[in-house]
């Protein structure tokens, strides 16, 4: 985040003096977090490569079973979110992200050992809703252990970090997907399970300042029609979900985050579909994503200090994403080589409007939450991301890609209106009593 010229100024053991400082972030929990975040994703990238091939061809399941599975699981996931953010606010944010991420853990290396479908969806259910429901949790977490004004940069940091991890995760994944073999497979889902296990250590291990009135206390100070007991008791109703305002900046966040599904099966369905572009250009996309997330995520959260910036960052992100839609469509008809090039331009913009959004977003589940119950408020806010993950694959493949020109002009429309949305939202908030510097 940027502030003025005057205020600019970092601490000598700050500023960049070689590339190996440019890398490490200064502040030591941003480190520790980096390094856990790091391990987990190094696991979670080895067993995104071989899951669905293990499940097809070593569990014996259709692809259609694997789908009903999966969607399952990803409803779990969505309803999680809210009371395991809740439980953060009544019993603290580390013990119960540690007990989310060891169970996250111990049912990924169930998968090892289950036996018959109906015990593989109640699993897979299992590990989707404790996943979830641990990412609302770790948002929690990093407002206790982050100051306010560094929350969204060290979210940014951990977010490259986590690219960076899958990338090599996956890497390694390939390997077992050469070898081919039920051993290299079930090797690669127990190294996964392994992470979340010592992630767990190291999140237990991890330093949480204290707070005056304990974790129960630290809900009820003020907000949107909340109370000082509004954390202290599992009885009273969550605060986040009386909020109006940030509702509906959830709801909006959730819309940008079809981008996702765009880019992860639209983007591949279109290519390969509806394009001359060499199939190699999945590939590709996936590459240049990542590369500009991770060279641009950090830099994309100055300017987001204060709700009214972060909104118009999300506005901005839609216009961008909206402009990627069109571009994309563009790709349809034109020869191999230039699809393939429309395509690519068209992923660059996504991915330049993806880091603002994401940076604005974060911003404001924070800031609109205050210094409140931040696990009810990131439990909600959670949630319509899960959301927007379980139905985004089924809205971008059968409302987009069918459709062409049609279809792409109407996701981007869309993703505009939402981003374009949050300003409104925004000054909402600051009319029901929230200060929202303009």
């Amino acid at each position: 985040m940027t502030t003025p010229p005057a205020a600019t100024a970092a601490p000598s053991s700050v500023l960049p003096a070689s590339r190996a400082s440019r890398l490490l972030h200064p502040d030591p929990t941003v480190r520790r977090l980096a390094r856990i975040t790091l391990l987990n994703t190094l696991g979670s990238g080895l067993s995104l490569s071989v899951g669905v091939l293990f499940f097809t061809r070593y569990l014996g399941l259709s692809a259609a079973q694997l789908g009903l599975a999966l969607t399952a699981a990803g409803l779990c996931g969505v309803l999680a979110s809210v009371p395991a953010g809740r439980a953060a606010d009544r019993w603290g944010s580390r013990p119960v992200l540690v007990a989310l991420v060891a169970l996250t853990g111990l049912g990924t290396a169930g998968y090892t050992a289950v036996g018959g479908y109906p015990a593989f969806v109640a699993l897979a259910c299992l590990v989707a809703a404790a996943d979830r429901g641990a990412a609302a949790v770790r948002n929690a977490l990093y407002a206790e252990v982050l100051p306010a004004d560094k929350r969204v940069a060290g979210r940014a940091y951990l977010r490259v970090v986590t690219n960076v991890g899958l990338c090599l995760g996956t890497g390694v994944g390939a390997i077992a997907l050469q070898v081919d073999s039920r051993p290299g497979y079930l090797a690669a889902i127990l190294a996964d399970a392994a992470s979340y296990l010592v992630a767990a250590v190291l999140f237990h291990r991890l330093p949480v300042p204290g707070r005056a009135g304990g974790a129960d206390e630290a809900g009820g100070a003020g907000g949107a029609g909340g109370d000082r007991g509004a954390a202290r008791s599992g009885r009273e109703r969550n605060p986040a979900l009386r909020d109006g305002p940030f509702l509906l900046v959830t709801a909006l966040s959730s819309v940008l985050g079809l981008q996702f599904a765009m880019l992860e099966v639209g983007v591949p369905l279109w290519i390969v579909q509806q394009t001359d572009a060499p199939r190699i250009t999945v590939a590709a996309t996936l590459v240049v994503n990542t590369v500009l997330v991770i060279a641009f995520q950090v830099r994309a959260t100055r300017g987001t200090e204060h709700p009214a910036a972060a909104a118009r960052a999300c506005g901005r992100a839609g216009l961008l994403l909206a402009a990627s839609c069109l571009v994309i469509a563009l790709a349809h008809g034109a020869p191999a080589a230039l699809a393939a090039v429309v395509v690519l331009a068209g992923v660059a913009l996504q991915a330049v409007g993806e880091v603002l959004g994401q940076a604005g977003a974060w911003a404001l589940s924070y800031d609109l939450a205050g210094e409140r119950a931040h696990g009810a408020y990131q439990g909600v806010f959670n949630a319509g991301t899960a959301a927007a993950l379980m139905i985004g694959p089924a809205v971008v493949s059968t409302a987009v890609v069918g459709h062409g020109l049609i279809g792409w002009a109407a996701l981007g429309a869309l993703l505009a209106g939402a981003g374009l949305a949050m300003g409104p939202a925004v000054r909402w908030a600051g009319r029901r009593g929230e200060a929202v510097p303009s």
